[in-house]
């Protein structure tokens, strides 16, 4: 395979250009080096064919390589290696023509481009044998920052009620036919730019609900892989696909298609900090390539990142660089750079997280349908004509089915979709999660005139179990991944609990650390430090036990809209307890009357080592009104995302006065009356949990670490404080938040200085970035290190502040200032939560509004104290 000259040649520094070196050797003939044209640095290559180098030497002038021009040596070796091509063609089999296609193939920069003649563009002629038929060439073509001239002048960003996806999907079908006939990457592109360039949640739902909508009508066979695309993923969590790229294997992609070197490559990366774009910047130095790139496609992008993910064993390596290389040569334009190395670093940051794809999908088959479907679309005149709340409804009703692309493309958003996209053995659904009250006065208000049961909240891995009919079993994490390896003693329990009559079910509960003998109750660090894959049972030294809470599916029938009451009876009835090893998690059925009992229980739960108590609405009753928080808060977050908010939202609220806190109010009251339901991936007041952390005055936050200092003193050789921030769910950006002191050991601090190593005094930094990455919202004192997102930490804290400093859920309660902690302690690092589950911005926002409201019912109209800085001396 052909390695692109220049990053062989160069040792240091730039190299000159050929021009300077003609320039240099005309003047100097005397010297005894052999003057070095274009064609010296293609000897090795052609030393291969001894055929090509015989007719090389018996045509060559005496006089050398040099005095050919550059185009004249640009023809023959054209020539050469197009015999050499057709040679190899004719005798290779059909799985490998792809590769003699693709084996010649080089780059030239900007630097080392021939200076005088013209590059060497063929015309349409040059390029088709005398049949009629396409050849691969070998051209000199002007490339660097070509762009997708089709799609970059559509209006994505238009109000979907005005975007016609018609008027550009003829054109865009005719030009994606010339490239192979699936959609363009440059669509998706597009989109991403347009995405980026805004923060307005309501701009970023409607450019992707065209994107999807062009799709739908003119390549329906692209909008999955787009979707995956956007969503930064390529397949869900519990198939385990990881591309395992590092990132040498795209820093040497990017030398060798842009002609740089590492000095080069640094100094673009030091100036931006960002991978994507140090693409864009570097894509500018590209100016020639020796290879016509092959446009590229989102189904042929999304293949490849399975390619990646799927290549493994001897040479694998190799396999996933060349397809590295390959989308970066065939990448046409910076943005496109830019958004296939965001994309190869697992960092798109466009703000596609997945409830917002989903309301951009509900939203695109609402509106357009594919070409042979048959289901009728809305009329866009008669969604136009709706007021503003009416057609949030119409939205609102569309975004609570969990989508299945291929059934949608087949039946749109009908009322069959929910039948067909059902639940399915061996298919994880996302969990239902509680909404976290501050005190169990406050629950007890919350819940008044409801029976709940109060249960346990071990301090475990919270676990999905399915088994079928033939006695397969899969056990599913929180985050859907597949952990049945993790815990074979499970699964070989399961053919013990099941009851007389019990074929297939969906079973949740808490899988917790015990000793086998008592089954005293161990904590979660236990749990972490048992093996996670490939566990043999004969090796287990750390035994568990499965504390049971909830059953969603049985015999074949889904058991979702069943209360909490009838599923807890189904659960405990029909299946048999196992001591120390299944068992059913302990609770208490009572009312908003029964305070001391419910008090006993939770001092119960927290000196039995747990965590607090989970309490759940029984049953449904949707006469008796939901009292719900003080400030209006909405308890579901379909309504939320149906009335996105913004920063533009809040700084028009703030003009409008109070007719326009009036109107908020009014849509804030039309709230769903809670029910028993289990409800996938809502967090719903139906359920509460209060921690004791939480019951002993203060709230807590899952905060991620994204900085640090040099400390002071005996600190100096540790970081301290430490930069914290919440995510913006909208943008997908993190905001800083606090620096923190306390609550460190210096055990953790030991660790956190060797995890987080900026190479000062190892020579090799990890984990770390000198530059402030540019997803991180921050305005204050720069740190001495950036750390890679990559922790969350459980941060305890006095009250929150107005900041100056601090970017945190700006625009959410002031348009000037974002909020900050006082007085944040750390509690404990969270291994059960990723950062994509940390605290939000929206998150903090509600806690500050709750402090305001408490405040002014305690004592009067007294005002919040606002700090200077978001910060207090911790001594």
């Amino acid at each position: 395979m052909l390695t692109p000259w220049p990053c062989k040649q160069r040792r240091s520094g730039t190299m000159s250009s050929p021009a300077k070196k003609r320039k240099l050797n005309n003047g100097n003939k005397s010297a005894s080096a052999q003057p070095r044209g274009l064609e010296y640095f293609f000897s090795k290559q052609r030393q291969n064919d001894s055929a090509a180098a015989s007719s090389s030497a018996s045509t060559a002038p005496s006089g050398g390589a040099t005095e050919f021009s550059d185009e004249e040596l640009a023809r023959k070796l054209q020539a050469e290696w197009d015999q050499e091509i057709a040679g190899k063609a004719r005798n290779a089999t059909p799985s490998t023509k792809d590769e003699v296609k693709g084996e010649y193939q080089g780059t030239l920069s900007q630097d080392d481009a021939p200076k005088g003649p013209k590059p060497l563009v063929p015309d349409a002629s040059a390029s088709m044998e005398p049949n009629g038929t396409s050849k691969t060439t070998l051209t000199l073509q002007s490339t660097g920052m070509a762009e997708d001239a089709v799609t970059s002048s559509i209006p994505l960003d238009e109000s979907p009620l005005i975007f016609e996806p018609c008027k550009y999907v003829s054109q865009l079908q005719e030009h994606w036919a010339s490239e192979g006939g699936n959609a363009s990457y440059g669509l998706l592109t597009r989109c991403f730019v347009l995405v980026s360039a805004t923060t307005s949640r309501i701009k970023i739902v409607d450019t992707l609900v065209n994107c999807l909508r062009v799709l739908i009508e003119g390549d329906p066979g692209s909008l999955l892989p787009a979707v995956w695309l956007a969503t930064n993923s390529i397949s869900p969590p519990y198939i385990s696909l990881e591309l395992g790229l590092g990132g040498s294997a795209i820093s040497k992609a990017l030398r060798q298609v842009c002609g740089l070197d590492n000095r080069a490559l640094k100094a673009i990366y030091d100036k931006y900090g960002d991978a994507g774009d140090v693409a864009f910047e570097a894509k500018k130095k590209q100016s020639f390539t020796l290879r016509k790139p092959k446009p590229l496609t989102i189904k042929g992008v999304y293949q490849s990142l399975v390619k990646i993910a799927t290549s493994q064993g001897q040479g694998s390596n190799q396999v996933k660089q060349r397809i590295v290389d390959r989308l970066l040569q065939d990448a046409r334009g910076g943005e496109e750079s830019r958004f296939i190395v965001r994309t190869l670093c697992q960092h798109l940051r466009i703000g596609a997280v997945k409830t917002t794809m989903l309301i951009a999908l509900s939203r695109a088959f609402l509106l357009s349908r594919p070409p042979n479907a048959e289901y009728p679309p809305k009329s866009i005149p008669e969604l136009s004509k709706l007021k503003k709340d009416e057609l949030a409804e119409v939205w609102g009703r569309a975004e609570e089915t969990d989508d299945l692309i291929p059934v949608l493309l087949e039946i749109g958003v009908t009322e069959e979709l929910p039948v067909r996209c059902g639940l399915t053995l061996h298919i994880p659904l996302r969990p239902m999660l509680g909404s976290i009250t501050r005190d169990l006065s406050e629950m007890l208000t919350k819940l008044q005139g409801r029976d709940f049961a109060c249960e346990f909240k071990y301090d475990g891995q919270r676990a999905q179990i399915h088994c079928d009919e033939q006695g397969k079993v899969s056990i599913f994490s929180r985050h859907l991944e597949l952990m049945t390896d993790k815990y074979p003693d499970l699964v070989e329990l399961v053919p013990r609990i099941r009851g007389e009559g019990v074929g297939s079910f969906i079973m949740e509960g808490e899988v917790v650390a015990v000793d086998g003998e008592t089954g005293e109750l161990k904590n979660f660090q236990t749990l972490t430090n048992r093996a996670r894959k490939d566990v043999a049972i004969g090796s287990i030294k750390i035994d568990v036990c499965l504390f049971s809470f909830d059953l969603m599916y049985l015999n074949g029938q889904p058991l979702l809209d069943r209360p909490f009451r009838e599923r807890r009876e189904l659960l405990r009835s029909l299946f048999t307890e196992v001591p120390h090893h299944f068992t059913w998690v302990k609770s208490l059925n009572a009312t908003s009357g029964d305070s001391e009992s419910v008090l006993d229980f939770f001092k119960s739960a927290t000196e039995s080592k747990c965590e607090g108590i989970m309490v759940k609405i029984l049953d449904n009753l949707p006469a008796v009104p939901y009292l719900g928080d003080a400030e209006g808060q909405l308890h579901e977050d379909t309504e939320k995302l149906s009335t996105p908010k913004s920063r533009s939202k809040s700084k028009q609220k703030a003009k409008n006065g109070p007719a326009a806190d009036g109107e908020e109010k009014k849509a804030k009251s039309r709230r769903k009356p809670l029910l028993a339901t289990y409800e996938p991936d809502k967090r719903l007041d139906s359920w509460l949990k209060v921690k004791k952390d939480y019951n002993s005055g203060f709230d807590t936050l899952d905060l991620i670490p994204i900085a640090g200092w040099h400390g002071q003193g005996r600190k100096a050789k540790w970081w301290s404080p430490i930069l914290l921030a919440v995510r913006n769910e909208e943008t997908g950006t993190l905001e800083a938040v606090c620096k923190c002191i306390s609550g460190f050991t210096d055990a953790f601090y030991k660790e956190k200085k060797e995890f987080y190593d900026d190479g000062g005094e190892s020579g090799e930094a990890k984990n770390t970035r000198s530059h402030k990455p540019g997803f991180i919202e921050y305005s204050g004192p720069s740190p001495d290190v950036w750390f890679e997102p990559q922790e969350v930490w459980e941060m305890a804290f006095a009250d929150i502040t107005l900041s100056p400093t601090y970017t945190a859920a700006i625009g959410l309660v002031s348009d000037e200032r974002g909020l900050s902690l006082r007085f944040p302690r750390f509690l404990k690092k969270r291994d059960d939560k990723s950062i994509e589950e940390a605290s939000t911005n929206d998150f903090l926002a509600g806690l500050w509004r709750k402090q305001e409201a408490k405040a002014v019912t305690e004592q009067g109209s007294k005002a919040q104290p606002e700090d200077d800085d978001g910060e207090e001396d911790h001594g």
